[in-house]
């Protein structure tokens, strides 16, 4: 892929799924809901999961110590935000840029790995790494914040089923089919309208193998991400139920990172469980049409700035890029926090309460969230909103985690019988 078309896919899938760090002013007002001693009873009885951070990125390419207590970091996940949102466990994406990390795509993924490994072991006292739905319950008990990993994009395997073996041997519980470049067998919803890029008309029969060996595994096999045919194929073939990591309603917004009501449905039939992203451009559509509009002028600032980068013979990264994004995502007024909470009940409607989670997409989308969701911090909003909204406990624990702890228990019970049989 050119230059050009790596800054074109920075700036218009960053602006959806990947960067978007802002900070921009909040009214009074615009906090989200006060949390009630009720709501909060309720969070901290909780086992309370996200399925998405890109925090990895910060420690690798920032240096960053999530036992920091810098009142001035704009991330969403440290210790002390995790503790005073009550969050439990947190899958940290395990995100490869496909445009710079060419020919390399292995070595990176195994750095980013390492990089959640030496967190965990900086602060035992109050993080561990965790691989099953066991560990996500002790860590509980033991009031740690569980860390968890997912790889969010299945170029990291470079077409090598050895190597997603390996990945699980080091604790990689999920993999995102595709992130949002197709790969060599499993076309992404990122770039399925390019006419520049070899489409498979979904997966291909290596990627239909790669969906059951990571049956065979126990590796969650997420579908945030992928195309529309991508996403069918895969409930077609796989065994154990599926996650979407990060994604939402396309009922409500009209972006094609969202789930339609037929997929939502799908994924309730195949006992999976649907994340609902925090990013605004996937939860308001007046937001993502100003961020779509203003697209070709980002993306002209972004080039101008990563050949100044190239020209002074410096490094371009994702964090490279980050400052100009927030300027321009800045200039689009964050929505309500309640249009996060819609995506949610109405996946809890069309889907079942049984069949949704949280998925926030920390750490990758930044300011870019709702108005009062600043942080991980603000998740007992969540909580308090649902409340207001009818939501018995009982369903918001659901919501909160229990619906991905039983799917991941699922996906476990799977691999055992598949490696019981004889091969």
């Amino acid at each position: 892929m050119t230059l050009d078309r790596s800054v074109v896919l920075l700036c218009l899938v960053m602006a959806a799924s990947f960067s978007t760090r802002l900070s921009t002013a909040q009214s009074p007002d615009s906090s989200g809901p006060a949390v009630s001693a009720k709501a909060r009873a309720i969070q901290d009885s909780a086992i309370v999961i996200d399925t998405h951070a890109d925090t990895p990125q910060r420690f690798l390419d920032q240096g960053f110590d999530i036992g920091s207590t810098d009142p001035n970091d704009i991330g969403h996940v440290s210790l002390d935000k995790a503790r005073r949102g009550n969050l439990g466990a947190e899958f940290f994406s395990i995100w490869v840029d496909p445009e710079t990390n060419q020919g390399h795509f292995a070595h990176h993924t195994l750095d980013l790995i390492d990089s959640v490994y030496l967190q965990a072991a900086r602060h035992p006292d109050r993080m561990m790494m965790a691989f099953s739905p066991a560990d996500i319950e002790r860590a509980h008990r033991e009031h740690k914040l569980a860390a968890l990993m997912g790889i969010e994009g299945g170029h990291s395997i470079e077409n090598d089923m050895h190597l997603l073996g390996d990945y699980y041997r080091l604790g990689v519980r999920y993999m995102t089919l595709t992130w949002s470049n197709t790969n060599e067998w499993a076309d992404s919803s990122g770039d399925i309208n390019d006419a520049k890029v070899q489409h498979h008309n979904g997966l291909t029969d290596f990627g239909k193998q790669v969906v059951l060996e990571m049956n065979r595994l126990g590796m969650m096999v997420d579908i945030s991400h992928v195309s529309d045919k991508t996403f069918w194929d895969t409930i077609a073939v796989t065994k154990a139920p599926v996650i979407a990591s990060h994604s939402s309603a396309r009922a409500l917004v009209n972006a094609p990172r969202d789930m339609t009501d037929d997929m939502l449905r799908a994924v309730a039939k195949n006992g999976g469980v649907v994340d609902v992203n925090f990013f605004s451009g996937f939860d308001d559509e007046n937001f993502r049409k100003a961020a779509e509009a203003q697209s070709t002028e980002q993306a002209a600032a972004i080039q101008q700035y990563v050949d100044s980068l190239r020209g002074q013979g410096k490094p371009v990264n994702y964090l490279e890029v980050d400052h100009i994004e927030r300027e321009w995502m800045a200039k689009i007024p964050r929505p309500p926090f309640s249009v996060l909470i819609d995506h949610i009940d109405h996946v809890a409607k069309i889907a079942g309460i049984d069949h949704v989670g949280l998925g926030s997409d920390f750490d990758g989308v930044s300011g870019a969230t709702p108005q009062g969701m600043d942080s991980a911090a603000d998740l007992p909003k969540i909580t308090q909103a649902l409340l207001d909204r009818g939501y018995s406990a009982e369903d918001i624990k659901k919501i909160l985690g229990g619906n991905l702890l039983r799917v991941f228990g699922q996906v476990e019970t799977v691999s055992r019988e598949i490696r019981a049989q004889p091969r």
